[in-house]
């Protein structure tokens, strides 16, 4: 998969990258696909609608205190609707499952996330969380065999694979930076910032920010460009 030319890049930490490299594309068929929003894997055609953090910030500060659009980072945030539930601004409204399902980007994380009973209530209610969101980018070109394994088990494949973007306490992109135990309970490093680019893990497969520093009423959010694995 070609993606967005970027400075900001996550790892996974885990050793078994040939496994990896199959799960970075393994939840495609977890909702419909959505062509129109694959464009964010595509640096060539998308300068009209990409931006600089300062062009898609607008704001500096919500009214609980958190940060808002002003922290915002990465070539594909430009590709967030400017307007509506499910621009930067919109997001903030609403706890991070439901603000996902309201923004093209995450349709596929959204319904890979509806197949586990419990899974966006848990989300939705949580007190502060960060997630590492795959963009629909990373679900496309799913081997049928891994997609079946997953499906067959929601609860047992797919909710550890899902629940190791999260982390359990809301990170800004000024405190990313550390190892941060998963909702899953296997760690996860990531190193960096949002100027000097951001990496998790020292080998197997790189996810990469596309837009990181996302904020909804619950929770700050990076847009990744694949599904990482948990360790085994």
């Amino acid at each position: 998969m070609k993606t967005i030319s970027h400075r900001s890049t996550i790892r996974r930490a885990s050793g078994i990258a040939a496994l990896a490299l199959t799960m970075s594309v393994g939840l495609a068929a977890c909702s419909d696909d959505s062509s129109s929003e694959d464009g964010a894997s595509d640096s060539s055609g998308d300068t009209s609608e990409s931006s600089s953090p300062s062009e898609s910030a607008s704001s500096d500060a919500s009214s609980d205190g958190a940060a808002t659009e002003s922290a915002v980072f990465g070539d594909a945030c430009g590709q967030i609707p400017t307007d509506g539930a499910g621009s930067l601004e919109g997001m903030t409204v609403d706890p991070v499952a439901t603000a996902a399902s309201n923004n093209p980007l995450l349709s596929q994380l959204v319904g890979a996330v509806g197949l586990v009973p419990g899974l966006a209530d848990q989300l939705n209610s949580a007190e502060g969380l960060t997630v590492f969101a795959p963009f629909n980018g990373a679900f496309e070109a799913v081997p049928a065999d891994v997609m079946s394994g997953l499906t067959a088990d929601p609860e047992g494949a797919l909710a550890p694979v899902l629940s190791y973007h999260v982390v359990p306490e809301r990170l800004e992109p000024d405190e990313v930076a550390g190892e941060h135990e998963t909702l899953n309970g296997a760690m996860l490093t990531v190193e960096g910032d949002a100027e000097q680019g951001v990496t998790s893990g020292a080998t197997g497969t790189e996810a990469t920010v596309l837009c990181g520093g996302i904020q909804t009423a619950n929770a700050t959010v990076y847009v990744i460009d694949s599904v990482m694995l948990p360790p085994a």
